[in-house]
C-alpha cells in the first residue's frame, strides 16, 4: 500500500513539474513556440540574445553562440558554432539543443534543416525599445525564468520611462546618426536609435528615408544640416572625415559625439547605457539656457 502511495504521488509531482514548465509563446514572425519543460541547452544566434539570456539568469543555459558573443565576459568562453556568414550545423546538432533562439532573418535555410530535426526555433525581431522587456520576458517562460525576466522587464521600462520624463520638455535638436565609418549610411523611423533620438528631444534628419537604414550622399547631409552628428564607433577616428565640412552646424559647433556601439546597436539590456549617453550628447548641444 505505501509502495502504492509513493508511486501515485511521484506521478502527480512529474506531472506537476511538466505543467509548471511547459510555455507556449508566440514568438516576434507569429509562429507558436512550445515546449513541455524549460529550455536547459539553448543555441543563441545573436549578440543581444546573448546578453538577454545571461541578465535574465539563464546563462548557465547556453551551449552555443555566434561570433560576436562578447558580453557578459562568460560569453566569451562559450563555443562557437557560427558566424554572420553562416552556421555549423554538425557541431550544432552534436550539442543537442533544446532551443534555438535567433533574429528573424538570419540563416533561413540552415534553421530550416535544424527544424526538421525537431528543435524548436524562436525568432526575435526588434525594432521598438518596448520589443526588449517584452523578449525578456518571453525567454523567461522558455527557460524557466519567470521571476528574473519580469524584474528586468519592468526595470528596463521604468528606466525608459524615467530618461523620457527627463527630456520630455527639451527643446529639439535636429541629429544625424551615421552607422559605421565606411560609407554613409544612417537609419529611418523604423529603427529604435530613431526612438532614443526621438525620445532624447532629437529629431532624427532622414526619419521619412524608404529604406530602414539608407545610404545617403554627403549632399543630403549638408542640406539638412544637422546640430548634431551621432556615430555608434569604437574610437573617434570617424570625426576627422566631417571636420573640413565647416558649413555643417555640428561641426562647426564641434557637435561630434561617438556613442559605444554595442549600447547602441545591441537590442538587449544594455540599450538603456546607449540611450543615457544619446540623451548626453543631445544636452550637451543644446545651448544652456534652452533646455
Amino acid at each position: 500500500m505505501i509502495a502504492w502511495w509513493r508511486a501515485f504521488l511521484l506521478v502527480i509531482i512529474v506531472n506537476y513539474n511538466v505543467h509548471v514548465f511547459a510555455c507556449d509563446v508566440v514568438d516576434e514572425t507569429g509562429n507558436h513556440v512550445r515546449i513541455e519543460k524549460r529550455a536547459m541547452r539553448i543555441i543563441s544566434l545573436a549578440p543581444d540574445i546573448t546578453e538577454i539570456l545571461f541578465a535574465i539568469g539563464a546563462g548557465q543555459a547556453i551551449v552555443g553562440v555566434v561570433s560576436g558573443s562578447d558580453y557578459p565576459e562568460k560569453a566569451r568562453d562559450l563555443p562557437v558554432v557560427g558566424s554572420y556568414q553562416g552556421l555549423d550545423l554538425e557541431r550544432i546538432l552534436a550539442l543537442k539543443p533544446d532551443l534555438i533562439i535567433t533574429w528573424n532573418q538570419n540563416f533561413l535555410r540552415q534553421l530550416a534543416v535544424l527544424a526538421q530535426q525537431g528543435v524548436p526555433v524562436y525568432r526575435t525581431n526588434p525594432r521598438r525599445l518596448e520589443d526588449i522587456p517584452r523578449t525578456m520576458q518571453k525567454l523567461g517562460c522558455l527557460t524557466g525564468h519567470r521571476f528574473e525576466a519580469e524584474r528586468r522587464a519592468r526595470q528596463f521600462s521604468r528606466d525608459l520611462s524615467k530618461l523620457a520624463g527627463e527630456y520630455r520638455k527639451a527643446a529639439p535638436v535636429k541629429v544625424f546618426f551615421q552607422l559605421g565609418d565606411r560609407r554613409l549610411m544612417t537609419i529611418n523611423r523604423e529603427s529604435w536609435i530613431n526612438q532614443v533620438i526621438t525620445l532624447c528631444g532629437g529629431r532624427n534628419v532622414f526619419a521619412e528615408a524608404a529604406f530602414s537604414a539608407p545610404e545617403v550622399s554627403i549632399e543630403s547631409v549638408l542640406a539638412a544640416n544637422p546640430v548634431v552628428i551621432l556615430n555608434g564607433a569604437t574610437d573617434d577616428r570617424w570625426k576627422a572625415s566631417w571636420r573640413h565640412w565647416r558649413e555643417l552646424a555640428a561641426v562647426d559647433r564641434g557637435n561630434l559625439f561617438t556613442i559605444e556601439p554595442d549600447w547602441i546597436d545591441r537590442a538587449g539590456p544594455r540599450l538603456i547605457l546607449g540611450a543615457k549617453q544619446v540623451c548626453a550628447a543631445l544636452f550637451a548641444a543644446r545651448p544652456s539656457h534652452i533646455n
